[in-house]
């Protein structure tokens, strides 16, 4: 088990900062924020140019150094060392919390192995932002970001997700989100979802409603900007599904556990339901 403990004085290393930015709304930005990204020797920009639009905002004249997904693996090294030689460092990412999207998190990995003190800001979120406003249960929840692209993808990965109670985060391209819903409809049937468009933003919309009454309304209002879309998790009636579907009784026992039931009750509950012996049943799912 490893421990750190976070304060001046621990080490001669510098600090990796993790620095929250705005996610719209300049004014979200923390006083700390700024202050921390005053006082380091060397902010890491997932993009400099935007990031330099925020640092000209609250006059902060820290020099940038670029640091994203296409140069992180020769740049992590580099980065270290400047760690370990007392200097201090911010990442941030182009908005929100940095190591979400971003390669933040293999930073936050190589300095936790060089005993590096990492230290995370609290600030602005996207996903827990829209979900608080979304109607829909805010605990439990499970934050997905990006969704496969493919529609086979998706409906995989719906399929899989089919039966978990949490409240579902998710963050699509308006380009995508219809598509998208088609195909989280043909698995989920029709959930109630919420569509969160260009949050903190001016034109910040959030639209409430069940995937077909959704899908209806972005039919007649073409999106544009940056959008979410809070799913509403799975219901005993969503889970009963399982019992009459015509997904293989493997899956069905799966997608009863995930729902919370245990395995020899899941296994005992499809082959009831299915009319398949049990202990076959149990053998299969067990590779016995």
């Amino acid at each position: 088990m490893q421990v750190q403990k976070s304060f001046k004085g621990q080490s001669n290393y510098g600090t990796l900062y993790l620095v929250p930015t705005p996610i719209g709304n300049l004014q979200d930005m923390t006083f700390r924020s700024v202050q921390i990204l005053k006082e380091v020797d060397l902010i890491c920009a997932e993009d400099t140019r935007n990031t330099g639009l925020l640092l000209k905002h609250f006059e902060i004249e820290t020099k940038q150094y670029s640091f994203h997904e296409h140069n992180a693996y020769e740049k992590i090294p580099d980065l270290l060392e400047r760690l370990k030689s007392g200097l201090s460092l911010a990442q941030v990412s182009d908005a929100g919390m940095p190591s979400i999207s971003d390669p933040g998190h293999d930073l936050v990995k190589a300095a936790i192995a060089e005993d590096i003190p990492v230290v995370a800001l609290p600030g602005a979120s996207a996903g827990i932002t829209a979900l608080i406003a979304s109607g829909l249960a805010p605990q439990p929840h499970i934050f997905y970001g990006f969704l496969p692209r493919k529609k086979g993808q998706q409906i995989d990965f719906f399929k899989e997700k089919l039966s978990y109670p949490e409240t579902q985060i998710f963050y699509e391209s308006p380009y995508r989100v219809a598509d998208t819903l088609e195909n989280m409809h043909e698995i989920y049937g029709n959930r109630q979802v919420t569509l969160v468009r260009e949050l903190t933003k001016l034109y910040e919309e959030y639209q409430r409603g069940t995937i077909l009454e959704i899908l209806d309304y972005i039919a007649s209002n073409p999106l544009k900007g940056e959008c979410l879309l809070i799913v509403a998790g799975a219901s005993e009636n969503d889970r009963e599904g399982y019992l009459t579907s015509d997904v293989a009784p493997i899956e069905a026992v799966e997608g009863l556990i995930a729902s919370g039931m245990k395995p020899n009750q899941a296994i005992k509950t499809i082959a009831k339901e299915r009319k398949i012996n049990r202990q076959e049943l149990y053998n299969l799912f067990h590779g016995v």
